[in-house]
């Protein structure tokens, strides 16, 4: 893990020198090969990046140069699922900086690693294994609280230009320094980083809230995206993770069943049923919208595709058993203009097992 200090740098400054209109001036002609490929080649679909499961795969992927919103009503777990997905795209070749605005860089990465471990409670050795395998993967924007808008617009210049990461994730817009009801600037602020998706080929993700609806129960639309309307037409996607409200109330009722033989005959069919639905609500690229079930992991904090799917976890490369507790090194900052990424590995998840990920 990398970390990138709120203060390290005027990103201000930086976003201001960034901004030269003449150099986006070309001739026609220099996207010949590019709209070629369009219509012969397969290179554009090449680039897309996976979801990381099974049910999305030919429906729903992460492009380059685009925006997308992750939305649910508070608690729903669209954080926890982002989190899930931006592990499975780290297994690839894909990198991404985390800008969590509302938890600290130990509370997302707590997260993270039991999503990675497949458990609730890792060992020591996992955990510092782990820690290690997200250099050259992983980065974190090092604060909690607001940020102003103009500064967010030049971290998502800042981590693509200089530091060559695929994938921003922005959470959510709330911090973002803009007032709830000031739907300008909520517009403006999106547009601005579309612009940077476009004009740099990062990806970016950022988490909204949604607006109270009548009840929990009721799936959230895409008009209930909290902020201006416009926000959802000018991105390219919109998720939205939404809980099955209704399994977890029949769940805790089925609990109380008295007889035990019929508690758990309720409590087997209630497992059967989703526990979230994650539904595509907008895709520019392709046009395809739907609602992809999942089952959630509590103990681990993952979402499986199936139930009574046992979790995944990612293998690091090392020997737990032996992996020596060494601190990893800072990442030293801002002095990285002469500094290459070397390319990632892959480390395909493999199914769960015991051994040295437990405590």
């Amino acid at each position: 893990m990398n970390t990138i200090e709120h203060d390290a740098l005027d990103f201000e400054e930086y976003f201001d020198q960034q901004q030269v209109d003449s150099a986006k001036v070309k001739r026609a002609s220099q996207w010949v090969d590019a709209v070629v490929d369009r219509f012969h080649g397969k290179t554009t679909e090449a680039s897309w990046t996976p979801m990381g499961f099974n049910k999305a795969a030919g429906k729903f992927d992460i492009r380059p140069g685009e925006v997308t919103i992750w939305a649910g009503i508070n608690s729903h777990g669209k954080t926890t699922f982002l989190s899930h997905v931006m592990l499975n795209v780290m297994q690839g070749k894909a990198t991404a900086c985390l800008a969590s605005l509302e938890m600290p860089p130990a509370v997302s990465m707590a997260k993270m690693v039991r999503q990675a471990s497949g458990i609730e409670r890792p060992s020591e050795a996992y955990i510092r294994s782990f820690h290690r395998w997200t250099d050259d993967r992983l980065w974190i924007y090092d604060h909690v609280g607001k940020v102003e808008p103009k500064r967010m617009l030049a971290i998502a210049t800042y981590v693509r230009k200089e530091l060559k990461i695929d994938h921003l994730v922005i959470d959510s817009l709330m911090k973002c320094g803009i007032g709830t009801d000031d739907y300008t600037a909520q517009k403006d602020f999106v547009d601005g980083l579309c612009t940077i998706a476009k004009d740099t080929g990062l990806h970016v993700h950022l988490v909204c809230h949604m607006r109270k609806g009548e009840s929990e129960r009721k799936a959230p639309e895409k008009f209930d995206v909290k902020g201006a309307g416009e926000i959802t037409d000018l991105v390219d996607n919109l998720v939205i993770v939404w809980k099955n409200q209704r399994k977890h109330e029949e769940m805790q009722e089925a609990e109380r069943e008295s007889d035990e033989a019929h508690r758990n005959g309720l409590l087997t069919q209630l497992r059967l049923k989703p526990d979230a639905y994650v539904r595509v609500a907008k895709q520019r690229a392709t046009g395809w919208e739907g609602a992809l079930t999942f089952w959630f992991d509590k103990a681990s904090e993952q979402f499986t595709e199936a139930p009574f799917s046992r979790p995944n976890w990612i293998d690091t490369g090392e020997d737990l058993n032996a992996v020596e507790k060494v601190e990893d090194e800072p990442f030293v900052f801002p002095d990285v203009e002469a500094w290459e990424l070397p390319p990632p590995s892959r480390a395909p998840a493999r199914a769960f097992a015991e051994g040295g990920r437990h405590a």
